[in-house]
């Protein structure tokens, strides 16, 4: 989990030394792309034959909300600093949980709910609407955090007849086919460095997300969450290092909120899953 959460804020350092003279819908279809080239051995062994109508339009919703999300994740790239992306981008669990609620009938219990209201509070301390103009890369990171739950949500009921590797190569399918229009409406020809730093993006994200799976399988959610969150000590640090940009405190502030909210929403969701575990292990 340490290696994931570095190799993501390293994903984060390379989008934001391309910087913003690229549109950002092109970045992420071209970054796509690439992933589809890297995920060519998993597309090869995907077995067609099993995806029903059903789950064609739940992995197409998921592309299209997932690819939403990843544009509006490269345009705050590219114009607020490492850590405030970082930080916004910890509200994304909260929304899970909200979004969980809502769609799959989860009850919610005062504990939880206080935890969800903590960590907007968060959020609005990293924002502080009304006492500072709130800039449009915010806001965009901001939509991009609920986008990113909905896409996780969708994944998660996919979980119940479909292969894990193959909800990652139909994202990558249905992903980089959402973001072609808009790509094609603001196409401006890359250069060759260009591809060459989206190319590295999209290897840098492949090993992290391979590097979080292989955590989650040694490791019960609740010990590898907190390591998560050393990603906002990676992103100061090499937001410091790199682009001299200063810590801001209320951003320190709202994101240990954020954290210490979603570090107690993980640890009610084990607790609730090894109970439910106990009851049907315990059932006649």
């Amino acid at each position: 989990m340490v290696l994931a959460g570095m190799l993501f804020v390293a994903v984060t350092v390379t989008v934001r030394h391309l910087g913003s003279d690229m549109p950002a819908v092109e970045a992420a279809f071209i970054r796509y792309v690439f992933g589809l080239v890297l995920l060519t051995p998993v597309l090869l062994r995907i077995r067609w034959r099993r995806i029903t109508a059903k789950n064609a339009r739940l992995y197409l919703f998921r592309g299209l909300v997932h690819g939403l999300a990843v544009m509006l994740w490269f345009y705050a790239m590219a114009r607020i600093p490492i850590a405030e992306v970082t930080a916004i981008g910890y509200t994304t669990p909260i929304f899970t949980s909200i979004g969980a609620i809502v769609l799959f009938g989860e009850r919610i219990h005062f504990r939880r709910f206080m935890a969800i209201v903590i960590g907007f509070i968060g959020t609005l301390i990293i924002l502080r609407p009304g006492v500072v103009s709130i800039e449009i890369g915010s806001l965009a990171q901001l939509v991009a955090a609920p986008c990113f739950a909905a896409s996780f949500l969708l994944a998660k009921k996919l979980t119940n007849t479909e292969q894990s590797s193959d909800i990652l190569a139909m994202l990558s399918i249905f992903c980089t086919l959402a973001l072609l229009p808009g790509a094609l409406m603001q196409w401006r020809t890359p250069e060759v460095s260009e591809l060459g730093w989206l190319l590295l993006v999209a290897i840098i994200a492949t090993a992290g997300h391979y590097a979080l799976t292989r955590s989650f399988a040694h490791a019960p959610l609740t010990v590898t969450q907190p390591y998560a969150f050393l990603q906002l000590v990676w992103a100061l640090a090499f937001g410091y290092l790199l682009f001299a940009e200063v810590p801001d405190v209320w951003v320190c502030v709202g994101g240990a909120i954020i954290i210490a909210a979603v570090t107690y929403l993980t640890h009610r969701e084990a607790m609730a899953a090894r109970r439910a575990l106990l009851e049907s292990s315990q059932a006649p």
